[in-house]
């Protein structure tokens, strides 16, 4: 079956866009006929995904700091005029320790970049989407839904993001939607190199992810909200 999206004269934010995962949402988006307007640190030079095609206004900041995102925001808006779709795709992992023998800096960092920045972002995105009754789509992982050895602080802040997700469908009903993907493992070059020994095959390929993460912000999706959607192999 082949489907189609229509997100012409419509307006996408996608954080983390340099990752391998927010630049096949952007391309998705893209090809789809959405406005994309990207933010990370860094430039998306270099990607997994080709964007040789995709014109991205890209807005550089750093996403834990609240001034950066209210500035983001009035950029998208005043160029723009409008914001329809937030993705929070901005994330990291970092682990290998028990909790005793965690630093105190790398769970603050940990859960700053990942639920801190979906935070900010939801939070300054969250009346213009309400006004163009808009969708939210963030990234939680599957491992959020139980502990496990290691990763504490990465497992504590993808569950927030699901809490996070769940708490804004149920302040916006009706009005702003917002869902949650749940991948494993997502194939990028930095986890095949953090994990070399890896099955790479039973991992998730990102354009997968961003073709879901597109069908959560369509009309396909209009009455599902609050949802946590795995999006393995």
């Amino acid at each position: 079956m082949n489907v189609s999206f229509d997100f012409t004269d419509e307006v996408v934010l996608i954080t983390g866009v340099s990752g391998t995962l927010g630049s096949h949402a952007a391309k998705a988006f893209a090809e789809a006929g959405a406005t994309v307007v990207g933010t990370s640190r860094s430039e998306p030079e270099g990607t997994d995904a080709d964007l040789s095609t995709v014109d991205i206004d890209f807005f550089a900041a750093d996403l834990t700091e609240e001034a950066a995102v209210e500035s983001v925001m009035e950029s998208v808006l005043e160029t723009h005029g409008r914001l329809d779709y937030l993705l929070n795709v901005v994330g990291m992992w970092a682990g290998g320790n028990p909790i005793e023998e965690t630093e105190r800096g790398e769970f603050e960092t940990v859960l700053d970049v990942n639920l801190k920045t979906a935070f900010l972002t939801s939070k300054h995105a969250l009346p213009a989407l309400q006004e163009s009754e808009g969708a939210i789509v963030s990234v939680s992982a599957t491992s959020s839904l139980e502990g496990g050895e290691g990763d504490g602080p990465y497992r504590a802040a993808k569950a927030g993001i699901r809490l996070l997700t769940e708490t804004i469908a149920e302040e916006n009903a009706g009005v702003v939607r917002a869902n949650a993907v749940m991948p494993t493992v997502i194939d990028t070059p930095d986890n095949r190199e953090m994990f070399p020994e890896a099955d790479f095959e039973a991992w998730t390929d990102p354009e997968d992810i961003a073709r879901t993460m597109l069908a959560l912000c369509s009309d396909a999706t209009a009455v599902t909200s609050g949802a946590a959607v795995p999006v393995e192999e």
